[in-house]
């Protein structure tokens, strides 16, 4: 086994770093797959996820904003030291050994097509301001299978195309949501507010609830860390686009659901699935203004899914790489990891279809187990930034030490409290399908002979 220090970087490294330019993204493909991934539909759902709970849920979001901005600086650091693809999963593995590293890999894949259904769930509310205004159950399962695959054949068609997508939609999605974020704001009245807190729970309680919701708005902050191997110069790039693009989103975020809070009554905001169209209907009058909100969400879900169902398959494609995820990850086609974009869409269709058939309220359900599985990720990424300043950082430079220890901290800190707020039903069905890995890593292990550790893991930056 080689040692840490002496160990060459595997294919997936070598393919990042060399970054072929017509194969790989730029700043700003790399800044808008980030940006696409955060804000799909489920920004223009949340508003009404986050009504049972009132305005406090807006408190709770500025909480959330403060943990993510932690967690797309510590991703940032540590893409400086592993650029390669993988993200979480290549950090776990070089902090903690290959089973962190196959467990990460395994929850965020978990995520990424969950996630993926929770984003398509949205847009169909979106699509039925136009058709299936009835909202029968079964034309609904067919429009959201329409918009899962839809995303997976343009990322079949190759690297290029996914870029140019990300960076058209990144920008028409963008126009709604700054709109209400600024000049929404004028329109609020107080008495659309209600309660501030209205879940019946303690400020506390309803806090960390709300988060839990709040926190699936910045899933995808880490996306150009786990395609780094898609970025060029992504020492340079991932960083810049990781921060640019959470920075961003959290600006419309937060002033945007304070518009929609503020400007549709609370009453019809538990009840709608297209929150945004009703603001914009309620500031203009009428329905054509909510009718072309619900064309930029429309195509913002495209967007958003196109980025994550390239994502659903680069980190199992890289974990693959290492013997880490079955061979058939590993393969490509036109530079696309092809298995991965098919199985992950797939999987999301089934947890689509089984959630329009048996889950009460669709929407919340999915988020809150998407959250859960890409906390754990989070908290090992955070962990393994933390575990690295502590045993290697440049103590040399003081304040830069202090600080970096200070932001992987509360970056840990706040992925142990998100969990929290998942709910014990949520916990229990996330642990489930988190350990349902463990059989797999065992079938890999003795497929390929082996007990114990036994890969080379990468040689961490200075």
């Amino acid at each position: 086994m080689l040692r840490k220090q002496d160990a060459p970087l595997p294919s997936a490294q070598q393919g990042a770093a060399s970054g072929k330019a017509g194969s790989s993204f730029g700043l700003p493909a790399a800044t808008a797959l980030v940006v696409g991934s955060i804000i799909g539909t489920g920004v223009f759902a949340l508003p009404s996820a986050l009504a049972p709970y009132g305005p406090i849920a807006i408190v709770a979001f500025v909480i959330v904003t403060v943990g993510a901005i932690a967690l797309a600086l510590t991703f940032g650091s540590l893409t400086k030291r592993v650029p390669g693809s993988g993200g979480p999963y290549v950090y776990a593995r070089e902090a903690f050994g290959e089973f962190a590293g196959f467990m990460n890999a395994w929850s965020y894949w978990i995520t990424a097509w969950a996630g993926n259904a929770a984003i398509v769930v949205a847009w169909v509310g979106y699509v039925e301001v136009f058709v299936n205004k009835g909202h029968d159950k079964w034309w609904s399962i067919v429009i959201a299978l329409i918009g899962l695959w839809i995303p997976a054949l343009i990322n079949l068609t190759g690297i290029k195309n996914i870029g140019a997508a990300q960076i058209f939609t990144t920008v028409l999605k963008f126009v709604p949501l700054i709109f209400m974020a600024t000049i929404g704001l004028a329109f609020i009245h107080a008495r659309n507010f209600g309660a501030f807190n209205a879940s019946g729970q303690s400020a506390t309680g309803a806090i960390s609830a709300a988060a839990a919701i709040a926190l699936f708005s910045y899933i995808g902050l880490e996306t150009a860390s786990v395609a780094a191997g898609r970025v060029r110069n992504p020492e340079r790039n991932v960083p810049r686009a990781t921060i640019y693009g959470t920075l961003a989103c959290a600006v419309v975020y937060i002033l945007g659901t304070l518009a929609v809070f503020g400007t549709v009554s609370h009453k019809v905001l538990l009840s709608s699935a297209a929150p945004f169209s009703n603001a914009a209907n309620s500031i203009f009058g009428g329905t054509w203004s909510g009718n072309v909100v619900a064309v930029a969400a429309i195509i913002s879900g495209i967007g958003a899914l196109v980025g994550w169902t390239l994502i659903c398959a680069e980190m199992p494609y890289a974990a693959a790489k290492d013997g880490l995820f079955p061979k058939a990850f590993g393969r490509t086609r036109r530079d696309v990891p092809v298995f991965g974009i098919v199985a992950a869409t797939l999987l999301a269709s089934i947890i689509t279809v089984i959630s329009y058939t048996h889950f009460t309220n669709v929407f919340t359900e999915i988020v809150l187990l998407s959250v859960l599985t890409v906390v754990i990720p989070y908290l090992f990424s955070a962990a393994a930034q933390l575990y690295w300043l502590l045993a290697r950082g440049d103590r040399l430079h003081k304040g830069r030490f202090v600080r970096d220890v200070i932001v992987s901290g509360v970056a840990m800190a706040f992925s142990y409290w998100s969990i929290q707020g998942s709910g014990y039903q949520t916990v229990y069905y996330g642990l489930f399908v988190l350990l349902l890995g463990v059989p797999v890593y065992i079938y890999l292990k003795h497929g390929r002979g082996e007990y114990g550790e036994t890969i080379s893991t990468t040689q961490p930056g200075a």
